[in-house]
């Protein structure tokens, strides 16, 4: 006979259900045929699917649909359920170039982009198995941030959340990768073959610098996927979870010793933090910042040439008028990477060497969230143990003589 307390514990037990998304990737037409199927003993209660009309389109389901805007509402029904889509896979950047392609060999996307954001009414107690399958042409092969469990198969994953779904960058197409285990982190770079793509080159670079990058953020993911193309391609880099993209062109160190590679994967670090609309400058001064001090403590650069970059970048911050704006241009972001090294310096003398601006970063990283200025304040005042003036809003928004 069970007791009380057993059927209560028994009630709290976290349960699942499956979540498979199937898609097959179509050159000619530049669609992904999209399904996602439900299937379980117990189910959401209704899920909504956030779609961007541009790329998602003919939704088709067995089960109810209703259309609010963009959105559409899924209720499924009994033990199995499943929603259809197609998705349109090449998409532009202001610029002209592509975040996103198909050729009628490789493609380059997201999977956050395949797979549209879903809200999720279900228990508490009530989570997900997710799965990712890709039908592709003839001999073409895929590559995600995620576990292989079978051929163009993947398991992803997301701790912090009930209801999973793909994220971060995938490559598929006739592809060339190497891999290696470094400090721990599994790390892929992919490309196009035939295109003139250094992944040896980039894999030894990051032997050099992952593994100080790593020494600042600990809880770096055990696995990276770092893509790369060229042409028509974005001429950048853009980082999602666990991966990133890089143009196939952008040099591992820039003119202004700088790495574009290394600010990706300090964004990688950070995927938790979301920003509010005046804290851009924190997350992209942090990213240009660790990218040339992960290179001056890994011997990539001396101390004579970190100092000249900073030097450079003052200069070029000067342009900037405030910092606390919705988006960080150039002149913002350098002049962000000047206020975080003083920030460094003023932690480093009030703490006497025993704590740094490594602190601040390692809890942003660790914890995620919204950031604000408030909130990175608070942050830093706590690591130096004292406020320190620098933050005060009249200094960040002032434009320097």
């Amino acid at each position: 006979m069970l007791t009380f307390c057993a059927i209560q514990t028994q009630a709290q037990e976290k349960s699942s259900y499956a979540v498979d998304y199937q898609a097959r990737l179509d050159p000619d037409s530049g669609l992904a045929q999209v399904t996602i199927t439900l299937s379980g003993e117990r189910l959401p209660s209704k899920l909504t699917l956030h779609l961007n009309p541009e790329r998602h389109k003919n939704i088709l389901s067995s089960q109810p649909l209703k259309k609010q805007g963009n959105n559409i509402i899924w209720t499924p029904q009994g033990e199995r359920a499943q929603v259809s889509y197609q998705f349109v896979i090449d998409s532009k950047k202001s610029s002209g170039k592509y975040d996103s392609y198909i050729t009628d060999t490789w493609a380059v996307f997201r999977g956050d982009k395949l797979i549209p954001p879903i809200s999720v009414k279900a228990p508490k107690n009530l989570g997900s198995r997710a799965s990712l399958e890709l039908t592709l042409p003839d001999g073409w092969r895929a590559l995600t941030p995620y576990a292989n469990l079978a051929p163009n198969k993947f398991q992803p994953v997301d701790p912090k959340r009930n209801f999973v779904r793909p994220k971060g960058w995938i490559i598929a197409g006739k592809i060339g990768s190497r891999q290696e285990i470094i400090d721990g982190i599994d790390t892929v770079i992919a490309a196009p073959k035939g295109q003139h793509v250094r992944r040896q080159d980039a894999l030894a670079f990051l032997n050099w610098n992952l593994p100080h990058l790593k020494k600042v953020f600990p809880k770096f993911p055990q696995k990276i996927l770092i893509v790369m193309a060229g042409e028509p391609m974005w001429r950048g880099g853009l980082s999602g979870p666990r991966s990133l993209f890089m143009h196939a062109d952008r040099p591992l160190i820039s003119g202004n010793r700088t790495s574009s590679l290394l600010h990706e994967l300090v964004h990688v670090a950070m995927t938790n933090v979301h920003k509010d609309n005046e804290s851009d400058w924190i997350v992209e001064g942090m990213a240009e910042y660790y990218s040339l001090q992960t290179l001056r403590r890994s011997g990539g650069i001396s101390e004579q040439r970190y100092q000249q970059a900073l030097k450079n970048l003052a200069n070029w911050g000067q342009e900037a008028p405030s910092l606390l704006v919705s988006h960080s241009s150039g002149p913002i972001t350098a002049r962000a990477v000047g206020v975080l090294n003083n920030i460094d310096q003023e932690i480093r003398k009030a703490r006497g060497n025993k704590a740094s601006l490594d602190d601040v970063a390692k809890e942003l990283a660790e914890t995620g969230g919204e950031l604000s200025l408030a909130r990175f304040t608070k942050i830093v005042n706590q690591v130096a143990g004292k406020k320190l003036e620098i933050l005060d809003r009249k200094n960040l928004t002032q434009k320097k003589p």
